[in-house]
Formats: C-alpha cells, structure tokens, sequence
C-alpha cells in the first residue's frame, strides 16, 4: 500500500512531454507546461522563471541536439523546501552546422545558458551514451 501511494504521489508531480521537431514547438510545449504548472498551484512568480528555463532548454534542444527531445517537470516536497525541476533530455549533439544557423538573429542567440543560470538555483548537465540531459532546479523564495 505505502509503494502505490509513493507511485501515485510522484505521478502527480511529475509530468513528461515529448517536444517535436517542427516549427512552433517551443511555445506548445510552454503552453502544456504553464497548464501542468497551474494544475501543481506553483506560485505565479516561479511559473515565469520555470517557462522561461523550460522555453530556454526546449530550444537548446532543438537548435542544438538530434532529436527525439522530451521534457520532464517535477515537483520534489523534501526537507521542508519544494524544488521544481525542469530537464530537457535529447539524443546528444547535433552534427556541426557550418556558418551562421540560418534564420537566427545573432543578437538573440546564445543567451539561453546564461538565462538558465542567473534563474535557477542549481543547474548542470548529465551524460550518457546517446542520451543528454539539461536540468535546472528552482526554488520559491
């Protein structure tokens, strides 16, 4: 009984979204993401950190990675203190592009990283054989 309760709980708090490789995914899977975040009552001012992480993450994986990409929120009730959890996971790097991305605006890309940390409170990457994953943890305040 405590395990299917333990199963039930981390359901509740964790969701997993695929992220397609098509134009407009970025703000569909922003979109599910604020929904699961409303659903998990999260204070409205960590729902724009997190969309903003999830949005930066998402579009890391897409411009950068092969796919299939998923992403994954979790919301972990320990030690007296919630975390949310975002992690975009991909199949590892893409092949190098030569020259610019086309239809990039140099002025708006490469800032994702820097976003990601000045909002989380812990961040990082992890590795394995075909498989990476981005996560960035946040903490209300």
């Amino acid at each position: 009984m405590a395990a299917e309760l333990k199963t039930l709980l981390q359901a509740a708090y964790e969701h997993v979204c695929p992220v397609p490789p098509v134009p407009g995914a970025v703000s569909a899977v922003r979109r599910r993401a604020a929904a699961v975040l409303a659903d998990w009552s999260v204070c409205p001012y960590l729902v724009d950190d997190a969309l903003l992480v999830v949005s930066e993450l998402v579009t890391n994986a897409l411009v950068h990675a092969c796919p299939p990409a998923v992403l994954r929120l979790s919301w972990v009730r320990g030690d007296g203190e919630c975390t949310l959890r975002v992690e975009v996971i991909d199949a590892g790097p893409a092949l190098p592009i030569s020259g610019s991305l086309i239809g990039v605006d140099p002025d708006e890309h490469g800032r994702g990283e820097t976003i990601v940390h000045a909002l989380a409170t812990r961040h990082g990457i992890r590795t394995r054989l075909g498989e990476v994953t981005r996560w960035a943890e946040l903490v209300p305040h």
